[in-house]
């Protein structure tokens, strides 16, 4: 068996395999149709009624609609058996990865486990029926467990402000940046700042969100080590600079330990030092970016603390702000408005309620840059982060950055040999590989490695990002991966590696165990099928 063949294909049983084990692998694979096809006239899972009389006669008083808004024919849905029905999501189910299923390496995203009582807390009764409509003396429960987790959240950062409200990273960045121009049009700065310096080793979405508030974006290279170019920023720094964007540890998985530096010289400037805390899982318990004098970041709940990431949310991105910020935060926020905040945190940390406290939403805010999201935010993502806070303590979150740092760089000493490692050096929670040696060598691309790692049963790491790094790999363990997952990574990697020399057209024609393999991704951007085809309008057309 070749070490980088998918197990199942030679070896049905996986025995002997080095790829055996309950962390991946190729399992029965279907292609399933979409459920229209499956229909057949008059095979329905379930049959309404016939309208009663009193139904008819009240719907006759009823004004019509006009006969542009009414339908010429009965809708078109799906008809098929309770069983179909049932089997056909369940193979839709099967079809997913996801965390609960195998390892997901995916850079920069922080796939890690969300654990079980997570999900417990936020299916409370009390939590999950609760209405943000409800008035502040019925929502005591709720206000009470977002104060709390602002002032944790403060505690993890040092920022002297927390608002919930943002509902993804990039929601955070764009409510920091609204803030950011606020505090200068506040200052009679506004006109005149009007440009964000941004690392070439940020977030995509910094440029992006600095541009939609309408700054224009200036590059600052990074340095051979990887970090940014001190020289550079100071050179770009000026009056005319609103503020600079960073993302830290960057997306090279590496830390900026000039970082004291790169904040005093924005400050000096007289502009606003955001940073992107989409990576905060590698510094929980070592790095409060507050004390370092960041004025404003973002936290991203579904990643560092493990509300669930995946299926597009939804998430939460939480920002934390400096005291000269803290006027322009979203309105309304949760405070205590009667009770000693110490002595609530304490009998909150000891699970008691504490007599005569109070919490109100907070409206009075005249320089806030006002709502940006509906209600609270996305409620149920705090009650999961706060759960999780809780569970952890100051100790616990200490060692989940420990063993996301250990992780990442025992996949960067054990795979330093088969990928190049443009920036070697000690990683922080993600490493960033090339394949650039597979395509000079065997043209083989970044893109054909993270086929063939489908067919083991792992996702792909992020790949072609950082765009600095050529072919890029950017892995990300994060910290609930056990040896052995890794180990398996590991023997993965070293296979395709292997294979990419003595046979790349396997490689190349990867996936093989998956549904589908190797989609025209071209075609489906400028010719997309967005319109299902009946069977009998296909029929009718052929005629």
């Amino acid at each position: 068996m070749s070490v980088a063949e998918p197990p199942g294909r030679s070896d049905p049983s996986g025995r002997g395999s080095a790829f055996s084990g309950a962390t991946g692998g190729s399992g029965l694979t279907i292609v399933e149709p979409l459920i229209f096809d499956a229909s057949r006239r008059e095979r329905r899972a379930v049959r309404f009624p016939k309208p009663s009389e009193a139904a008819r006669a009240a719907a006759a008083g009823q004004p019509e609609l006009p006969a542009s808004a009414r339908r010429r024919g009965a809708p078109r849905l799906p008809e098929v058996s309770e069983l179909e029905m049932l089997r056909h999501f369940n193979r839709l189910a099967h079809l997913n990865h996801a965390i609960d299923i195998g390892f997901y390496p995916l850079g920069s995203c922080t796939m890690k486990y969300n654990p079980k009582v997570n999900e417990w807390a936020a299916r409370l009764p009390g939590l999950a029926e609760s209405h943000p409509l409800d008035p502040a003396q019925l929502s005591q429960g709720s206000l009470e467990l977002m104060w709390l987790l602002a002032e944790l959240l403060k505690d993890i950062s040092g920022f002297d402000a927390v608002s919930l409200q943002p509902a993804a990273g990039a929601h955070g960045e764009l409510t920091g940046m609204l803030m950011t121009r606020a505090y200068h049009r506040d200052r009679g700065e506004g006109e005149q700042r009007t440009k964000v310096l941004v690392p070439d080793s940020a977030h995509g979405t910094n440029p992006a969100t600095a541009t939609m508030v309408g700054y224009e974006t200036v590059t600052i290279r990074s340095n051979e080590r990887g970090g940014i170019d001190l020289g550079a920023l100071r050179g770009a720094l000026g009056p005319d600079v609103a503020a600079l964007m960073i993302t830290n540890p960057s997306t090279l998985g590496i830390f900026e330990d000039q970082i004291d530096q790169v904040v005093a010289a924005v400050q000096e400037a007289g502009a606003i030092a955001y940073m992107d805390g989409a990576n905060l899982n590698a510094i929980l318990g070592r790095f409060r970016p507050g004390e370092a004098g960041f004025d404003v970041m973002h936290f991203n709940l579904h990643k560092t603390f493990s509300t669930p990431h995946g299926g597009g949310g939804p998430g939460a991105g939480p920002i934390g702000v400096s005291a000269r910020l803290e006027p322009y935060l979203p309105a309304p926020m949760p405070v205590l408005a009667e009770g000693d905040p110490a002595e609530v945190l304490a009998n909150a940390w000891a699970l008691r309620s504490t007599p005569g406290a109070r919490f109100e939403l907070d409206d009075d805010r005249p320089k806030s840059i006002g709502k940006v999201r509906s209600c609270y935010g996305n409620f149920g993502m705090f009650v999961r982060a706060y759960t999780y806070i809780r569970s952890n303590g100051s100790q616990g979150l200490r060692t989940i950055s420990e063993d996301a740092v250990l992780a990442a760089n025992y996949l960067r000493v054990r795979l330093h040999d088969a990928y190049d490692l443009p920036y070697d050096r000690l990683s922080k929670h993600e490493v960033v590989f090339s394949g650039r040696r597979q395509k000079r060598e065997h043209g083989v691309t970044t893109l054909d490695i993270a086929k063939a790692i489908l067919d083991h049963g792992i996702h792909p790491p992020t790949i072609y990002f950082p765009l600095i790094v050529e072919e890029a790999l950017m892995v990300e363990p994060t910290e609930t991966e056990s040896l052995e997952t890794l180990d398996r990574f590991v023997d993965v990697m070293h296979g395709i590696a292997e294979q990419a020399k003595t046979d790349p057209d396997a490689i190349r024609r990867a996936p093989t165990t998956t549904p589908v393999g190797r989609l025209d991704e071209a075609a489906a951007a400028r010719r997309p099928d967005l319109r299902h085809t009946f069977r009998d309008e296909t029929e009718a057309s052929m005629a």
